[in-house]
C-alpha cells in the first residue's frame, strides 16, 4: 500500500478494530481465537483495501471479520453453525445468588452473556451487531451479506431464543426468593 492509502486505511479502518474483535469474540466464543481471526481479517483488509470504494468502512471491515469467523467455524466447529437450541442441553447453569448479589449489574451482564453464547451463531451475530454494536438493519445486512428481511428474521429469532435461554435463570431466581423466607 502506498503512503496515502496507509493513511486512509488508518483513518477509516483502524477505529473499528474494537468492534471487529467484539464481533469475532462473540462469534467464536474464545478470546484467543478471536484475536487470531481479527489479525487475519486485518491482513485481508490491508491486502484488499485498494478495492474499497468508500461507503461504510465499519460494515466493510466487519464483513471481512464475519467471513473469516464463519470460515473458521466451518473448519473447526461445523456442528455449531447448524446447532438448534435445546433447552435441556443449553440451559445456562447459574449459581443461585443472594438478593444482594442478584441486584448487581455485573451478575446480570454475566447471565446475559451466558445466554447469548448458547444461541446459534447466525442469530448471535445479528443480536450482537444490533444490540451491542448498534448497527442498523441495513448495515447488518451489508456485513452478513443477506437481505434486510433476513436480518429482521434473525434478530426476531435470536431475541426469542435469548429470552428462552434467560427464562430458566429467572425462574430459578424467583423460586430461590420464594424459598428464602423473610
Amino acid at each position: 500500500m502506498e503512503a496515502s492509502q496507509n493513511e486512509q486505511f488508518e483513518r477509516l479502518i483502524l477505529p473499528h478494530l474494537g468492534a471487529a474483535y467484539n464481533l469475532a469474540r462473540w462469534l467464536v466464543r474464545n478470546p484467543d481465537d478471536a484475536e487470531d481471526l481479527v489479525q487475519d481479517a486485518m491482513l485481508r483488509a490491508v491486502r484488499f483495501f485498494a478495492g474499497f470504494r468508500g461507503g461504510d468502512a465499519r460494515a466493510w471491515l466487519l464483513a471481512i471479520v464475519r467471513n473469516s469467523c464463519f470460515t473458521w467455524l466451518q473448519r473447526h466447529r461445523a456442528a455449531e453453525l447448524n446447532e438448534e437450541f435445546d433447552e435441556e442441553t443449553h440451559t445456562p447453569t447459574a449459581v443461585q445468588a443472594s438478593q444482594e448479589q442478584s441486584a448487581l449489574a455485573g451478575e446480570e451482564a454475566g447471565r446475559l452473556r451466558s445466554a447469548l453464547e448458547v444461541i446459534p451463531a447466525a442469530f448471535r451475530e445479528a443480536v450482537v451487531l444490533r444490540e451491542i454494536e448498534g448497527m442498523s438493519y441495513k448495515e447488518i445486512a451489508a456485513v452478513a451479506g443477506v437481505s434486510i428481511g433476513t436480518v429482521m428474521s434473525r434478530l426476531a429469532r435470536g431475541r426469542e431464543r435469548l429470552r428462552g435461554a434467560l427464562a430458566p435463570v429467572a425462574e430459578r431466581q424467583a423460586g430461590a426468593k420464594e424459598g428464602a423466607g423473610p
